[in-house]
């Protein structure tokens, strides 16, 4: 049971490239994540695996806070061979 007055507990995910050079700025937002810079290809690419990595706590019936460590390890490993398999 969670005490009066205690913040409930957040995370979300940061994606920050630095590898853009036409003079945009690209920002996206999303449900738990927010991504800055890049490249058109770059931020792209970050955008596919925020959203690829909330399908995959979402599946696991959980919320992105109370996903350990671990567990977020192993489904950043799972996005990221998915994306080298395309």
């Amino acid at each position: 049971m969670k005490a009066v007055g205690q913040p409930r507990k957040s995370a979300a995910l940061l994606g920050i490239a630095f590898d853009a050079d036409d003079g945009q700025t690209r920002l996206t937002r999303g449900k738990n994540f927010a991504l800055v810079g890049g490249s058109e290809e770059t931020h792209a690419v970050m955008q596919e695996t925020a959203v690829k990595i909330n399908e995959h706590v979402d599946r696991s019936g959980k919320r992105l806070e109370d996903v350990s460590t671990a567990e977020l390890r192993d489904i950043c490993q799972a996005v990221h061979e998915s994306h080298r398999r395309l």
